[in-house]
């Protein structure tokens, strides 16, 4: 009965607030014309239906779960950016303001005296969105060759360090040569956000395995492949030393992995090698990735250890990746290396700015409350989409690609769908869950409505 009771009050609000909205955009014609009438009446239909949902029960409520996405298509509908002039590149000198005239101090000898003109202060500088893009980009994005010079040498002495220590502690597994390499490395670095990556390969026997596409397993995912132990009745288990890793017949990523995780924990010696190399150097404990993080007193690092094998193509690699359930044993396959490689591939042939593109949105991203979620490797798929559709990426178009990204992905998230680019049936959404959706979208809108903001 309480609950009947407060359902009622809740009515009576929802009518007191629905009629002051129909009052408004009743007297909206007068006061803003037609024209601001009809934006208005978006918006406002929008928060009616906010509002009716808030004061609706949790049952009626419940059966229009499936509307949000709709609501934040009304407020789509209002007008996202007035038309703006061509942007000028940051680089064209700003004229300096007139000098401003001292009023003349007066004297005895002379004359009357005409009162002094005072100068009106210079109008404030007002930058375009794309200007305001360009100077984010110098101050958050660009990292200094110095440190990348340090970065890269740090890296490279670890990776030296770990592939001795590895050799010494398991002489009987053949990792290959450990091989650093990343967005640091392809000119995609933003700041400390991308960890550096420290390829571990495994040399696998020829002839002793073969690749399953994920989709074909019983995980049935598309983003993975399994290693499956071949020629067994020729070369019986024992003949590898990789068999003992073996689960079910394949060759299991998460029994590797958790080798390497307590070999990097319990076993290495990083105090000595961080003396040695003039760092601090710590394994990220509570991270279910094998992440190193590196204090040097110019730079901090983070480096990830990957564990990797040879794809089903020249250049694919697959990773040992912490994956759940029954795809726990499969091998991710990474799609880093291709993404880099056609980013690079397309800029080259038209002196575009995608790569730029792609460094704006994950500094942006990364360092935003909830955009964070998104990551270099959904950003760098919507890049890719975009990449291939558009004409014009002169740097004059930077900040209208930027929107355009944007929009691209909230009509993806409006959709529940981000297909890769590389494989259709993976959706790179399929890892968010719904309330995280919800607020990507939500953060999204806003920064359609307000750019400016997210910088």
């Amino acid at each position: 009965m309480a609950e009947f009771s407060q359902n009622r009050s809740k009515r009576r609000d929802g009518e007191v607030l629905g009629g002051a909205v129909d009052f408004l955009l009743a007297n909206a014609r007068l006061v803003l014309g037609v024209g601001g009438a009809a934006v208005l009446g978006i918006a406002t239909l929008a928060v009616k239906r906010l509002i009716d949902r808030a004061t609706t029960p949790r049952d009626e409520d419940d059966a229009k779960g499936d509307d949000s996405w709709q609501d934040l298509s009304l407020l789509k509908a209002t007008p996202r950016l007035q038309p703006r002039p061509p942007p000028a590149a940051l680089s064209q000198p700003v004229p300096p303001p007139a000098p401003s005239l001292s009023a003349p101090e007066g004297s005895a000898d002379a004359g009357p005296q005409t009162s002094p003109q005072l100068s009106s202060p210079a109008p404030p500088l007002c930058l375009t969105f794309q200007e305001k893009l360009l100077a984010f980009e110098r101050d958050h994005v660009t990292v200094p060759g110095a440190h990348v010079s340090l970065a890269k040498q740090l890296a490279g002495d670890i990776a030296l360090e770990l592939q001795a220590y590895l050799r010494n502690k398991f002489p009987d597994l053949p990792f290959g040569a450990l091989v650093p390499g990343g967005p640091l490395y392809e000119g995609l670095q933003v700041g400390t956000a991308d960890p550096v990556r420290l390829l571990v390969p495994l040399a696998l026997e020829p002839g002793l395995w073969s690749l399953v596409a994920g989709s074909d397993t019983v995980a049935q995912d598309p983003r993975c492949w399994a290693v499956r132990r071949t020629q067994l009745e020729f070369r019986p288990r024992g003949s590898s030393p990789w068999d003992r890793f073996l689960v079910g017949g394949y060759l299991s990523s998460r029994v590797l992995l958790e080798l390497l995780r307590k070999a990097l924990i319990a076993s290495v010696n990083w105090p000595a090698i961080g003396s040695l190399l003039g760092c601090l150097i710590r394994p990220r404990v509570a991270s279910d990735e094998l992440l190193l993080e590196v204090q040097h007193e110019c730079l901090e690092l983070t480096v990830a250890v990957l564990l990797a094998v040879a794809g089903a193509q020249d250049g694919d690699l697959l990773l040992a990746w912490p994956l759940e359930g029954l795809a726990g044993n499969l091998w991710l396959q990474d799609w880093y290396p291709a993404e880099a490689a056609r980013l690079r591939a397309l800029d080259e042939q038209d002196a575009g700015t995608r790569r730029r593109l792609l460094l704006l949105l994950c500094a942006v991203c990364h360092s935003h409350s909830a955009l964070w979620r998104l990551g270099r490797d959904r950003l760098a798929q919507v890049v890719l989409h975009l990449g291939e559709q558009e004409a014009d990426w002169a740097e004059e178009a930077l900040g209208e690609h930027f929107l355009q990204a944007l929009e691209l992905l909230l009509s993806s998230l409006e959709q529940a769908s981000l297909p890769s680019h590389f494989n259709r049936d993976v959706n790179l959404l399929d890892g968010l869950r719904e309330e995280e959706i919800d607020d990507l979208g939500f953060a999204l809108y806003r920064g359609l409505q307000a750019p400016e903001g997210l910088l």
